[in-house]
């Protein structure tokens, strides 16, 4: 007798029937729970976004800028339930597109509110290769159809697909279902990959590539780890419970972890061969919970406030959330008891961006403790309220954060090494006519003496790496040390918790050597930068490595170059102990710039005052070329060969500015005065250029802050003219406040705006010092609330390791261990067009969201210590 084919023949039928019953009853919830989950339609809104409470589809209302190319912040994107969790949809030609991968052009973008539908015409130029994307509001989700007016090209066909992206961390720990089979996120990739000939790889930017081959002519390519028809992410998870259906080609799931540390999970459809028209459509469904609304973010300083200051609370809520009357603030006592010590209006302020907001007033609790601000259900953790909050914020700053960027150093802190000493094998001089992928450009002169890939001597010394990547940028460079030189004289931070040893390049965190830090990192600055007035001849625009494989370099900064000097009579890897074959030295970029040349004419002046007994021969070395970067700039300014340099010569007028001011401060000569009263007064009338934002339209002009500076060097009839001009700049001030709740200028940009909200309390800070009748001292403390705390999107301190709830993972060297470097301040919250702020502490690889850099570290550096003397006034 032939036997059954059954895989439940060995079950006891009682058990068998549980079975079943227990299947039925999951198979019927699954079927509930999906008609529920999914039953709230999107429509197309006045934005042009697709939107339903919790949901929101945005279609290209980010595109590629082409800048630093995948951003992870244009294409198809889905908002879910408040989060961004899904970037990148668009026709791409690789399974798991790292940021330098080719990205398509937007030709077209069409909404028609009719249809519900948005059109997207997408080009790849140089395979000539056009595609349409049309996403169209249906049933319970959206129709994602891809269309081809032509067939693929021959070249892209296997390699041309539509790809979704999903964030890891919002999946992790979570599981998914690929056609009915389950399985769980992988928490670290751990996929298949195999390696096939460089031939067959579609080449990335510019022909650079991420990859080091080690010569061997090949490359990697991620495999999926799941491949059906219909995916459901987190079925168990409401909020993130997505379902996807291809129509027609199978969907492959990918891990794009498996390339680089900052790829998202990747879902990929490959579009067809030798087909026109409609070729491919997805049916994506995203749950909405019903009637959901986002709890409401209580804005406050992490750091907490002093007994006497003003004390608001900014309440960001939902636009279907209904403000509360009232909220209260409670005190903790040393027994562990919560008593409400005031209770408040909650005053509507109104609608910014997507959201509405509240204030929460509580100036009048002025006893010092331990307290906390409960809305509704929602109680935020606790702060302080003590009179010496600010004192220690800028500790972790200049104890950690910059003695770990010290380029040229080992860097030691307790039993952890955080690098070696680096870049012992700088630099070589880059070639002619030469865009670098990081915006550095070499012309058709080299204006040094040295020839391209000709070592320069003498360059292995000083520095900052300048941000999570590892260059000198000499911009920067001057703004920090321009920046510790204001802080040393106008605060005489005198703090010793750094050992620093120049001559044996080491450098080790918490351990005092008798020497003022911020002088020894004002040293650090001013050696690189006299070593290139030096050694090459003028400041250079940056020092950086020349491959994109060590430029995505994440750890140790001394294992990016081998540390050998690059010897062209050497195999690729090869070495004589001394020297090395392998090109992978830093480029000086040399192309000379009058602007540069002006400002770093302004820091060394300035840094030879700082100096000045703490090491006499850098500080006479500084004043020199100071000296003589003036002159050599004020002629080339007049030398049509620098026509080439248009950036250099617009901003050179008026550039120098601060360096005949910083002159005149350091020598006394009154011909640097003369030259700036000349200049002063029109560059106030200037309209301040670079200032891109939702809220940066106030009145400063180029030369505002240069101005104030001056005061304490300008006789009475100068204080009294300018007067005049902070008066109309407080004007502005004050209608910031009518712009957005916090009243400060939010960027609109590709890079979050802790930086100008920075820059604006710090020129209140002068402003007010300088005329405490115009100005108020919560035109200063409002942009540092901010920053620690009291802005949108969270409430976390935007201070690494600064305040009770901080960063928790930035931008830095360190990112692919999700962690941070204690003082450093990330760049904020960053506008993703139309209307969402976002700042994410789960995911560090958003350079526009977290990257620290040496610049903004230093201004935060100056504005902590100044609001620290300021609320002792």
């Amino acid at each position: 007798m032939q036997r059954e084919n059954n895989p439940f023949r060995h079950f006891p039928q009682r058990i068998l029937a549980a079975y079943l019953s227990v299947s039925l009853i999951f198979a019927v919830f699954l079927f509930t729970f999906y008609g529920e989950s999914f039953g709230q339609k999107l429509k197309l809104n006045d934005l042009d976004y697709f939107e339903t409470p919790g949901v929101n589809v945005l279609v290209y209302s980010n595109q590629y800028t082409g800048m630093f190319f995948d951003e992870k912040t244009a294409g198809i994107e889905i908002i879910h339930h408040g989060v961004r969790t899904s970037t990148g949809g668009a026709v791409r030609l690789q399974n798991t597109p790292e940021q330098w991968d080719l990205i398509p052009s937007v030709v077209e973008r069409k909404v028609d509110a009719k249809t519900k539908s948005i059109d997207v015409v997408l080009r790849y130029k140089d395979y000539d290769f056009d595609s349409r994307i049309n996403v169209t509001a249906n049933d319970n989700g959206v129709l994602i159809s891809v269309y081809l007016d032509q067939p693929i090209p021959e070249k892209l066909v296997g390699n041309a697909g539509f790809n979704l992206e999903f964030l890891p961390t919002a999946y992790f720990e979570k599981t998914y279902l690929i056609d009915g089979n389950p399985a769980c996120f992988p928490r670290y990739p751990s996929g298949n990959t195999k390696i096939e000939s460089v031939s067959e790889k579609i080449p990335q930017f510019a022909g650079h590539t991420t990859f080091d081959d080690r010569g061997r002519g090949e490359f990697i390519v991620p495999l999926p780890f799941a491949m059906g028809k219909t995916i459901v992410l987190a079925p168990e998870d409401p909020e993130r419970l997505v379902k996807i259906q291809s129509l027609d080609a199978d969907l492959m799931l990918f891990d794009g972890r498996n390339l680089a540390q900052n790829g998202w999970f990747i879902l990929r459809s490959l579009l067809p061969a030798n087909k026109t028209g409609k070729v491919l459509t997805w049916h994506l469904e995203l749950n909405a919970i019903q009637d959901w609304i986002r709890k409401p973010n209580i804005g406050f300083s992490q750091v907490g406030y002093i007994p006497n200051q003003e004390k608001v609370a900014v309440i960001e809520l939902d636009k279907n959330d209904t403000p509360l009357k009232t909220a209260s603030l409670f005190q903790v006592t040393q027994e562990g008891n919560s008593v409400e010590k005031y209770q408040g209006e909650v005053k509507v302020w109104g609608k910014y961006l997507r959201y509405n907001y509240a204030m929460f007033d509580f100036s009048s609790v002025k006893e010092p403790g331990i307290y906390y601000i409960q809305y509704g259900d929602e109680k935020t953790n606790p702060f302080i309220i003590n009179s010496n909050v600010y004192e220690n914020v800028w500790h972790p700053t200049l104890d950690v954060w910059f003695p770990v960027q010290m380029d040229h150093m080992e860097v030691n802190e307790a039993y952890r090494i955080w690098h070696g000493a680096p870049y012992l094998d700088d630099c070589l001089q880059a070639p002619l006519n030469h865009q670098h992928f990081d915006g550095y450009r070499m012309g058709d002169t080299t204006d040094t003496k040295y020839k391209p890939f000709e070592h320069i001597p003498n360059m292995a010394v000083g520095g900052w790496f300048d941000a999570g990547d590892f260059d000198i940028q000499t911009g920067s460079h001057n703004m920090v040390v321009s920046t510790f030189v204001d802080t040393w004289e106008n605060f005489k931070v005198d703090r010793d918790e750094t050992y620093i040893d120049q001559k044996t390049r080491y450098v080790d965190i918490h351990r005092p050597d008798g020497k003022s830090d911020i002088l020894q990192q004002i040293e650090h600055g001013v050696l690189n930068l006299v070593a290139q007035c030096e050694n090459i001849g003028h400041p250079v625009q940056g020092i950086i490595v020349p491959n994109l494989h060590q430029y995505h370099h994440l750890g140790d900064a001394s294992t990016e170059t081998d540390n050998l000097p690059y010897n062209p009579n050497l195999k690729p890897y090869e070495t004589d102990g001394k020297s090395s074959g392998t090109l992978d030295d830093r480029w000086a970029f040399t192309t000379r710039s009058p602007f540069m040349d002006y400002q770093t004419a302004a820091s060394l002046a300035a840094a030879c005052r700082a100096l000045r007994g703490f090491n006499d021969d850098l500080a006479d070395m500084s004043l020199t070329n100071a000296k003589r970067l003036l002159k050599e700039a004020d002629e080339a300014m007049q030398n049509s060969r620098n026509d080439q340099d248009s950036m250099g010569r617009m901003w050179g007028r008026g550039g120098d500015m601060d360096a005949v001011l910083q002159l005149y401060i350091t020598t006394k000569d009154k011909k640097y005065a003369d030259r700036f009263l000349e200049r002063i007064w029109s560059m106030l009338e200037t309209p301040a250029r670079g200032r891109r934002g939702l809220d940066q339209g106030f009145f400063a002009g180029r030369g505002l802050n240069s101005a104030l500076k001056a005061i304490p060097y300008m006789d009475a009839a100068y204080k009294t003219k300018l007067k005049d001009y902070v008066i109309k700049y407080k004007q502005s001030v004050d209608e910031m406040n009518k712009n957005n709740p916090y009243g400060l200028p939010i960027s609109g940009g590709g890079w979050g705006g802790s930086g100008g909200v920075v820059g604006f309390a710090i020129t209140n800070y002068y402003a007010y010092q300088a005329f405490p009748d115009v100005m108020s001292k919560e035109d200063v403390l409002k942009g540092i609330h901010f920053i620690f705390g009291c802005h949108p999107y969270s409430n976390v301190s935007f201070v690494e390791a600064v305040g009770i709830c901080s960063k928790k993972v930035a931008y830095g060297n360190n990112r692919a261990d999700f962690s941070i470097i204690a003082g450093g301040i990330v760049p904020g919250v960053m506008l993703l067009k139309p209307d969402f702020l976002e700042n994410k502490d789960d995911w560090p690889f958003l350079w526009g969201e977290n990257e620290v850099t040496i610049g903004g570290s230093a201004s935060y550096l100056f504005l902590a210590n100044a609001v620290s003397e300021l609320v002792k006034e």
